[in-house]
């Protein structure tokens, strides 16, 4: 190879490949099966998914490995298990697990009764500390370019008390809200959703490197 050649090699580097090398396991919640929650033929599943498409795009662009549980319609759950919903949950975590997975983000809608409820939110379990640190990276992020004025919460859900590597549960949006739900099926409100999240995670491994640089 020649000086030249070398030289003309795109350089990998902090500030164009932030991601370069981090596992990165995306769970688009629900499928198949299970919808999640709806609006008459609005599945919060194909969302989901859709959601979970163009974040895997954003983190592999910042030079993530990225994984996903699911990348079609389908759910995870076997032919033998008596549970389905918790079958499909546990071999969810052994995806994310089985590729040795840095972090997880786990996409999903939210619904509730008052349709006036809007604006996206993280939720972290404290089995492990760097989870509500991952958190509010992203709500930050989320507040900054989607305008919500939620904040992040704790959930105790079977999936995140069990993982033990850093990761998040990411409500994106209230299926219940006309305006969001209108939204959350937008492509560029999607893609901006998932830059924001994308920010929220590189932000957070720079805080951790340097901590550890200090420690």
């Amino acid at each position: 190879m020649t000086l030249l050649s070398v030289l003309s090699l795109p350089l990998i580097s902090a500030s164009t490949l932030p991601l370069y090398g981090i596992i990165i396991t995306i769970d688009p919640g629900h499928g198949g099966r299970d919808s999640g929650t709806y609006y008459h033929n609005i599945y919060e599943k194909n969302i989901n998914l859709e959601i979970s498409k163009k974040l895997e795009y954003e983190l592999g662009k910042k030079g993530a490995i990225v994984y996903m549980t699911r990348k079609r319609d389908i759910d995870l759950s076997s032919i033998y298990d008596s549970k389905k919903k918790r079958g499909d949950l546990y071999r969810r975590l052994l995806k994310i697990k089985e590729v040795n997975s840095n972090l997880y983000l786990s996409i999903h809608i939210n619904w509730y009764k008052d349709s006036t409820l809007q604006g996206a939110e993280v939720l972290y379990h404290t089995i492990n500390k760097e989870n509500k640190v991952l958190a509010s990276s992203i709500m930050k992020e989320l507040k900054k370019n989607t305008k919500t004025d939620r904040n992040i919460s704790e959930t105790d859900l079977y999936m995140y008390r069990n993982t033990t590597i850093p990761g998040v549960l990411i409500e994106c949006g209230y299926l219940s809200n006309p305006v969001e739900r209108k939204l959350l099926q937008d492509e560029k409100y999607q893609r901006k959703l998932a830059q924001s999240i994308t920010k929220g995670v590189i932000n957070f491994l720079k805080a951790r490197n340097k901590l550890q640089l200090v420690v």
